[in-house]
Parts: structure tokens; C-alpha cells; sequence
């Protein structure tokens, strides 16, 4: 497992994961899944896009996605 935080691309218009000063996923697509950590523990979710276009993590009440903790596994 790889631990990062949610970033916002404005140039791609998706969010990313950084892992380090230099080091990120390179960009998530819709229906991409990994782990957030809320509420104290981790939970599976994927990230999607609401008709109205806003990006959004499913079963996680959030409206701010940028530097939430998550993790992926390594493939």
C-alpha cells in the first residue's frame, strides 16, 4: 500500500494523488477506487463525477477532497 493525499490538478481538471514532493499517481479517473481515512479508520471508496460535474467520494460526506489522507495499492 502507497499512502498520499488528495490533490486538485487544475491544468487536468482531476485530482490526484501525492505521495511526496515530487511523486504523484498521475491523475484519477472516474471510478478509480482506493481507501480514505475518516472517522479514524480506513474505508473503501472511488471517486465519481455528479452530473453537475463536481468530483465526489462515494459513501464519504465531504464537500473538500483536497488533503484528505488515502492510500492505493501497489500494482
Amino acid at each position: 500500500m502507497k499512502q498520499g493525499a488528495l490533490i486538485y490538478d487544475k491544468e487536468s481538471g482531476r485530482y490526484d494523488i501525492r505521495f511526496g514532493l515530487d511523486d504523484y499517481k498521475g491523475g484519477l479517473h472516474c471510478g478509480e477506487c482506493f481507501d480514505v481515512f475518516a472517522g479514524g479508520k480506513w474505508k473503501p471508496t472511488r471517486i465519481e463525477m455528479s452530473t453537475g460535474q463536481e468530483w465526489y467520494l462515494v459513501g464519504i460526506k465531504t464537500d473538500v477532497l483536497d488533503g484528505l489522507r488515502v492510500r492505493v495499492h501497489n500494482r
